[in-house]
């Protein structure tokens, strides 16, 4: 996607149905796959995410934890912020990070 994406969205060049949120919620840390670091054990987990709203953005936040790991033990909050990275044309997660405690 070309470099001035953040422009082109906000004004209306680039359309997507999504929003993008970041989620941070409690969690186990198990067996990570590889790719992922932190020790297991609970941890703070945050994940930025575009999706269609909240409800779809926590789902794609537990679906994506339960692939690399970790499970989430308490409420997720859930917050809209501006992305770091473009809409696709699919719901998705990056810029996962653990803080372990």
């Amino acid at each position: 996607m070309e470099k001035d994406w953040k422009l082109n969205l906000r004004y209306g060049k680039l359309t997507t149905p999504f929003k993008h949120y970041t989620l941070l919620a409690q969690g186990l840390v198990g067996e990570l796959v590889e790719g992922f670091e932190c020790r297991p054990g609970t941890a703070i987990i945050a994940m930025k995410i575009w999706a269609l709203d909240a409800n779809q953005a926590a789902d794609v936040f537990q679906s994506i934890g339960g692939q690399i790991g970790y499970r989430v033990t308490h409420d997720i909050e859930v917050y809209e912020t501006d992305p770091v990275k473009p809409p696709e044309d699919n719901p998705y997660g990056y810029d996962i990070q653990f803080t372990p405690f």
